[in-house]
């Protein structure tokens, strides 16, 4: 198993009765390595403040994060900066055991994402890395992107008619 870009191993017996409050943040090289990762043009800050407590179920972390990246439009590799704040609510569980699909956990609506955990350590920073890619624009583009997908001759959607052989199909259905 190869070890995450940007791992911030948080013991559990370090969390105790109450809340506790954990500062993390990507160096250098970490923020180089997760811009590979999720193919970013550079990942100019990456940080994380995580409040912990422990509940029956396993830990509770809400928090905050912060990050300034650059990413690629999808059309013309032009760079568009980003920026991602965002507070997050992750529930750290302990991974199923194999074979005891009994313990189910139940989740409402309005509860949080869940992170799986084997061992006696959390992994604040890999949590903080996938909370900002979801956050990321999976298809940025930016402001040429139109000109240049209507010089290739792709029409937007609003230009865009129905292909011929199935034009007159509402008519003939409304016939019936």
């Amino acid at each position: 198993m190869t070890h995450p870009e940007f791992s911030r191993p948080h013991r559990l017996d370090q969390i105790g009765a109450g809340e506790s409050e954990v500062r993390i943040a990507a160096d250098d090289a970490e923020r180089a390595a997760l811009s590979r990762r999720f193919g970013l043009k550079t990942i100019e800050k990456l940080e994380a403040v995580y409040h912990l407590r422990r509940d029956p179920q396993g830990v509770m972390a809400r928090g905050h994060l912060s990050a300034r990246l650059t990413q690629a439009c999808v059309v013309t590799g032009d760079s568009l900066l980003a920026k991602v704040e965002q507070d997050f609510a992750i529930r750290f569980l302990p991974e199923p055991t194999a074979g005891g699909g009994e313990d189910e956990v139940e989740l409402t609506e309005d509860e949080c994402d869940t992170v799986f955990y084997a061992g006696g350590t959390i992994d604040l920073g890999e949590a903080a890395a996938e909370t900002m890619a979801l956050e990321l624009d999976p298809y940025p583009r930016g402001p040429r992107a139109a000109e240049v997908l209507r010089a290739a001759g792709v029409k937007s959607e609003d230009e865009a008619t129905p292909v011929n052989a199935l034009a007159g199909l509402k008519d003939l259905l409304a016939k019936k």
